[in-house]
């Protein structure tokens, strides 16, 4: 596996002004030392094509590979066109994001919006990777499930956050639709249940008001634990 950083993790640093997204960039390849980045949308300040591949340019200079690119609308059919079109000009492989809230609308408009945008991604040859989130209408493993046998979709994977599933779910018996993890940057890594997993997983602080000092601190003991899970295995 793969350690990234979210952009999420530093919302509150970008909405005051004290961090653009190229310093950010800059933090995730020499502070923070992350093999990949989660882009959020709202952390673009434009997307035209200059600023995409001066992106893109950046990123690759710097070492770090583009995860996925996110955004919460992209599902509820408003976002997804220019989500794609921005994972298309930076080469990033996924668009995630969570499901509409299960109180925004009913199962059938959201399950269309699904069906849509897995032929928009199909088009685009960008794969969706919905992330599970409580309230949404993939909130436990069961919701999942449903998602992806009513989808049927070889482009509509998952982002999973396995420290909000509900109570009782085991979170690692969709590991094979599995493209991306998230994990808060407070709690205690887990590489043991995830040894098999190929992808990144993106520590994030939900609340977007991280530190460099502690996402450094959130990306040393995931290494740490990424190391003892391979000498355990050897």
């Amino acid at each position: 596996m793969k350690l990234a950083c979210t952009s999420a993790s530093f919302a509150s640093a970008f909405d005051r002004g004290d961090l653009t997204q190229l310093e950010w960039l800059d933090l995730c390849a020499r502070e923070l030392d992350c093999d990949g980045v989660v882009l959020d949308v709202r952390h673009f300040p434009r997307t035209d094509d200059d600023y995409l591949a001066q992106i893109k340019k950046m990123a690759t200079d710097r070492g770090l590979g583009i995860a996925a690119v996110a955004c919460d609308r992209a599902f509820s059919g408003e976002g997804m066109p220019d989500a794609l079109r921005i994972a298309g000009a930076l080469g990033a492989p996924l668009v995630t994001g969570r499901l509409a809230a299960d109180t925004a609308c009913t199962w059938s408009e959201q399950l269309e919006a699904l069906s849509d945008a897995a032929g928009a991604a199909k088009a685009a040859n960008v794969t969706l990777a919905v992330r599970n989130a409580p309230g949404s209408f993939a909130a436990s493993l069961h919701d999942c499930k449903r998602v992806s046998k009513e989808t049927d979709s070889a482009w509509l994977r998952y982002a999973l956050d396995p420290l909000v599933f509900e109570a009782g779910d085991d979170a690692a018996t969709l590991v094979g639709k599995a493209v991306l993890l998230y994990w808060s940057d407070a709690a205690e890594p887990d590489a043991a249940t995830w040894s098999g997993f190929r992808g990144f997983v993106a520590i994030e602080r939900a609340a977007g008001d991280a530190s460099a000092a502690e996402m450094q601190r959130a990306m040393r003991r995931w290494r740490i634990a990424r190391a003892t899970e391979e000498l355990d295995r050897t």
